[in-house]
């Protein structure tokens, strides 16, 4: 059963564009102030719930399918790990900074170096997982 309100309708049709952006600046500008790839993640994927509670699990599967949320979260995973991974073939503790990813002037966006990438990949796990989480609860009383 999806809710069925104009004024809701159109305040998330309205608004889900800017929670998502607020999610990625969360997601990319972690390592120079608050926020992070789990906190940017959740808000993110709280976007793709709020599009599933107003207009119905089938739209928002055809934005972000069950099995897309599902392979991204996996490939999320993955992506994280084959980072801490690179890190021993630079003679490196398990994700530790590369030295191909310069550190940068501290206070701009590409100061952390190996930083953004993991937090980015954090991020896209944390959303994917947020969304096959809802479906799998919730997602069949929306149809």
């Amino acid at each position: 059963m999806k809710f069925r309100d104009t004024i809701v309708s159109i305040i998330t049709r309205f608004m889900l564009p800017f929670i998502t952006l607020f999610g990625l600046y969360l997601i990319v500008h972690v390592h120079i102030s608050p926020g992070g790839g789990f906190s940017g993640g959740t808000v993110v994927g709280a976007g793709f719930v709020l599009l599933s509670l107003t207009y119905g699990i089938s739209m928002q599967e055809r934005k972000f399918s069950h099995r897309t949320s599902t392979l991204i979260e996996s490939g999320g995973a993955l992506v994280y790990i084959f980072f801490g991974i690179v890190a021993f073939f630079y003679g490196q503790p398990f994700l530790s900074n590369l030295p191909i990813f310069p550190a940068g002037d501290p206070g701009r966006l590409f100061s952390g170096g190996f930083i953004a990438f993991l937090n980015i990949a954090i991020g896209v796990k944390v959303a994917s997982t947020i969304v096959a989480l809802f479906d799998s609860l919730g997602g069949e009383d929306l149809h």
